[in-house]
């Protein structure tokens, strides 16, 4: 995977896995931060009031930074650790997965879990959809219309992916740019600014 992209599902998806009578539905979400995890967990709770645990984990962030598993009340490390680790093992970010489960009558132990979490996590993310989504910086140029020719020069040999533009007296268009291309597109702008171009740059992050 390019350090310019990073992995997550594309839709909500959800698998069936039973075990000995229990039951593990699995539902897998793309989620860009804890307020949607949030959301997402108080839906299924209220959906499926019924059943004993709703066991999650999650990773979000481009860089996989903000993650955490919840066991809600398995045995320690039976549920959430083998959730996480199949998001893991895909290497994803942005992705929640909540598994729900109805106990059966019978005990599975403490392996039985960890492989019945693991397999209902891996079915619901194998029946979803993984796509690359760019990591961009976001930057706003602001200039007169005189420079709309070098501004739109920049734009096109840096293939800029242009987010909202305002085109007037004074012209302001706001650009996502690859990671990787940020420090040649900081240096393109200032060269224009030593040459006297009247092109104001500020980044957005």
């Amino acid at each position: 995977m390019s350090a310019d992209y990073y992995k997550t599902i594309s839709k909500t998806s959800e698998a069936l896995y039973k075990e000995k009578g229990s039951k593990f539905l699995a539902f897998a979400f793309p989620v860009r931060n804890e307020e949607e995890v949030k959301e997402n967990l108080e839906a299924l709770r209220k959906q499926y009031y019924d059943a004993r645990h709703h066991c999650y984990a999650y990773i979000y962030g481009v860089n996989g930074e903000h993650y955490r598993a919840n066991d809600d009340g398995e045995p320690n490390h039976s549920a959430g650790d083998p959730i996480l680790g199949q998001i893991k093992s895909k290497e994803l970010t942005n992705t929640l997965v909540v598994v729900v489960r109805y106990f059966g009558g019978t005990k599975l132990g403490v392996g039985g879990l960890i492989s019945a979490y693991k397999i209902a996590t891996a079915e619901a993310l194998d029946l979803n959809e993984i796509i690359e989504k760019p990591i961009t910086q976001s930057f706003t140029l602001d200039f007169p219309y005189e420079e709309m020719n070098e501004v739109q020069r920049l734009v096109k040999e840096l293939d800029l992916e242009i987010t909202n533009q305002t085109f007037e007296i004074t012209c302001s268009m706001a650009v996502e740019v690859l990671l990787s291309k940020v420090e040649v597109f900081e240096s393109k702008v200032e060269l224009l600014q030593d040459l006297s171009h009247d092109i104001k740059l500020t980044s957005n992050n």
